[in-house]
C-alpha cells in the first residue's frame, strides 16, 4: 500500500460513523439481563466479553454469573440504535441515559457498568 492510498485507509477509518445505542447482556440459564448504553455498540461485546474473561469486570454480579456459566451462556443483543449526528457530545450522553433508563424498565433488567 503506497502512502497515499494508506493516509486516504486511515482518514476513512477516523471518519467512519460509529453506531450509538443501548445493549442487553443475557444469561439464558438464569434468565437475568443487564443493559447499558454505549458511544460504539459495533466494539461494545469484545470489550465486555474481554473484561469478563478476564475477571475484571466492574458489575460483580454479571462477573460472578459469567464465572460460574461460562462464556456461552451469554449473549449480547443491541436494543437500539440511536440518532445523534445533530446532538452535542453532552445531548448524546444524556439521550443514551434516557433510553438507557426506559430499557432497564421495560425489560426489568439490571444495570451493566457503572
Amino acid at each position: 500500500m503506497d502512502k497515499q492510498s494508506r493516509r486516504e485507509a486511515v482518514r476513512d477509518w477516523k471518519e467512519r460513523k460509529v453506531a450509538v445505542g443501548v445493549y442487553a447482556i443475557r444469561c439464558a440459564p438464569t434468565g437475568e439481563v443487564w443493559v447499558a448504553g454505549s458511544r460504539n455498540l459495533d466494539a461494545q461485546q469484545n470489550s465486555l466479553w474481554f473484561s469478563l474473561r478476564t475477571g475484571g469486570h466492574g458489575n460483580r454480579d454479571l462477573q460472578t454469573a459469567w464465572n460460574a456459566h461460562g462464556a456461552e451462556a451469554f449473549s449480547f443483543e443491541p436494543l437500539e440504535r440511536i440518532d445523534d449526528e445533530d446532538l452535542t457530545p453532552l445531548g448524546r450522553a444524556d439521550l443514551i441515559k434516557t433510553r438507557e433508563r426506559h430499557w432497564l424498565a421495560t425489560l426489568g433488567a439490571k444495570k451493566a457498568v457503572g
